[in-house]
């Protein structure tokens, strides 16, 4: 019998597929695909939701925040590239299951999220779960985390109004950022950030995406 994560993951092959004319990719990485299978996404979701852990959509978190899609998970996960010995920084830790995924795939994760609560259950699951190498901190992820930096990856799990400018200052040379930018209200697209080795920026647009508006220095609570 098909497991639930079974069908999560087909669901997942799905959408990429479908949007593929957007993102560019029919498929993605064996090794992301691996890692977003092995995640039991329900023990980041509160229990009275667990029953929909393996829906391929968002589901709500405490804070009037939300666990994102694992379509989008798994998305955002592929474009970072993400290589074994990378050091990758995450704002807005969330329910803490894109930094579990993450750290399948790098050396170490650094998260940060702007709600205490949040901060600290999450942190309270992925130790549980043994995930070691991840380090969740309560703060303000708009400045990046810079006495860490720089990073090979940034992803970013919630919609900026612009790209900021700390975080590109935090991107080792040739690193990537994955965001979303847009109005809470408004049009949000993903958008994947390049710098190369000599410092110039690129960015795609890979996605149009509707996220939670990252709060902070960016924006007001």
């Amino acid at each position: 019998m098909r497991s639930r994560r079974e069908d999560m993951l087909d669901a997942i092959r799905a959408s990429v597929r479908n949007s593929a004319e957007y993102t560019g990719r029919s498929e993605l990485s064996p090794r992301v695909m691996a890692a977003v299978g092995t995640v039991p996404r329900e023990k980041f979701i509160p229990p009275a939701y667990r029953h929909l852990a393996y829906q391929n959509t968002p589901q709500p978190i405490a804070a009037g925040q939300t666990i994102s899609q694992p379509l989008i998970v798994a998305l955002m996960t592929d474009l970072l590239d993400p290589q074994p010995d990378d050091i990758v920084l995450e704002v807005g830790t969330g329910s803490g299951y894109q930094a579990a995924v993450l750290s399948q795939l790098v050396k170490h994760v650094y998260s940060i999220e702007i709600h205490r609560e949040l901060a600290e259950t999450a942190a309270d699951i992925l130790q549980q779960l043994g995930h070691d190498n991840v380090t969740v901190k309560t703060g303000d992820g708009y400045a990046g985390w810079p006495a860490q930096a720089p990073f090979d990856g940034i992803i970013v799990t919630a919609a900026a109004e612009t790209i900021p400018a700390p975080l590109l200052e935090q991107l080792k040379p040739g690193g990537k950022l994955v965001i979303p930018v847009g109005a809470e209200h408004g049009f949000q697209e993903l958008l994947l950030v390049e710098v190369d080795e000599s410092g110039d920026v690129s960015r795609r647009s890979v996605l149009p995406v509707r996220f939670v508006p990252l709060t902070g220095q960016g924006k007001a609570n």
